[in-house]
């Protein structure tokens, strides 16, 4: 069945929301959310700060190895940061620079790229300790992607998305064969995928290619959201989800979610849910609209100085 890996998402995410304790999502506030102009006029436009554009082949292996370290929110507090960048913005643009000086990475030096590698081209310090971690966690996910490349692709970075067959199921289900992109978490007694970093490949492929060659992809609109700790912030901003004051509280005062933990499973649940609840009622109103769309609509919301005056929840994962 075509998009079974994202409907398996959504099933997951919604059987979560029916005996989640710690995060709610409030009904009337969703609606609300609904009406709002800024959700009817989605943009998917890139910020060109952290997109490489070389050769085709070239931009899309940049896409591959950014989202393949497209991860560490938890341990953002603690990078040194380019004025006015995000953690996020600094890696991606950190690594942008670096392709457009030496050039573009090959799978061999992916596969021997080392912690020490990682903090000279993100001018990090590894003395400090959870950037130390981080750099180390990036060194194995580009190792693991280098290796993945040479043993089935024969090195070409190009490969997982041509055998994906413009399927952006197929390309995930080929993605999460890496243990780093293997999104999944338990709750209850089963077993709750996410894949954030295996979905967004094919959506980033998708808007820097502006849907052509490397980012043709047929099943887009079955994307869920992208869940992280940015979409279910704005969403609990506008008041769609609602936490526990216990939860509340540690999340305000900047404590750290163990990953995998009923809360933080929770939350990420409760945002892929409030989304496709969303979605629903905007197309009752009959506008159209997919979860992608929706995801780009509130993470960009997300980076308005309003959102980011409040603390987000943090949790030290490589999932997002």
């Amino acid at each position: 069945m075509r998009g079974e890996i994202f409907e398996r998402i959504r099933r997951r995410a919604a059987r979560v929301m029916k005996s989640a304790r710690s995060v709610s999502i409030d009904a009337g506030a969703l609606e609300d959310l609904t009406r709002s102009r800024d959700l009817l006029a989605p943009s998917i436009q890139l910020d060109p700060i952290d997109y490489y554009v070389g050769a085709p082949e070239d931009t899309a292996a940049y896409i591959l190895t950014l989202d393949a370290i497209n991860f560490g929110s938890g341990y953002f507090p603690y990078l040194a940061k380019r004025p006015g960048h995000s953690g996020y913005f600094t890696i991606a643009t950190s690594l942008r620079e670096n392709w457009e000086r030496d050039g573009p990475w090959d799978a061999g030096q992916l596969a021997t790229t080392s912690a020490d590698d990682c903090a000279r081209v993100m001018a990090q310090n590894l003395g400090v300790p959870e950037v130390a971690e981080l750099m180390s966690l990036f060194s194995r996910a580009l190792n693991d992607l280098g290796e993945f490349l040479l043993k089935h692709f024969d090195g070409d970075p190009t490969g997982p998305i041509v055998s994906a067959n413009r399927s952006a199921a197929r390309l995930a289900e080929t993605l999460i064969e890496m243990p780093l992109y293997r999104d999944v978490s338990q709750y209850a007694g089963f077993a709750v995928p996410f894949y954030k970093r295996a979905q967004l490949t094919s959506a980033d492929l998708a808007a820097v290619f502006k849907g052509e060659g490397y980012g043709a992809f047929a099943d887009l609109d079955q994307l869920t959201i992208f869940a992280d700790n940015l979409v279910p912030h704005v969403l609990r901003r506008e008041g769609v989800l609602v936490y526990d004051p216990a939860l509340a509280a540690r999340i305000d005062a900047g404590e750290l979610l163990e990953a995998g933990s009923p809360e933080e499973v929770e939350i990420r649940a409760a945002a892929v849910h409030a989304v496709e609840c969303c979605v629903a009622l905007l197309r009752e109103a009959g506008v159209e609209m997919t979860a992608r769309q929706l995801d780009t609509v509130l993470w960009t919301r997300g980076q308005l100085p309003a959102m980011k005056a409040h603390p987000r929840h943090r949790t030290r994962t490589t999932n997002y």
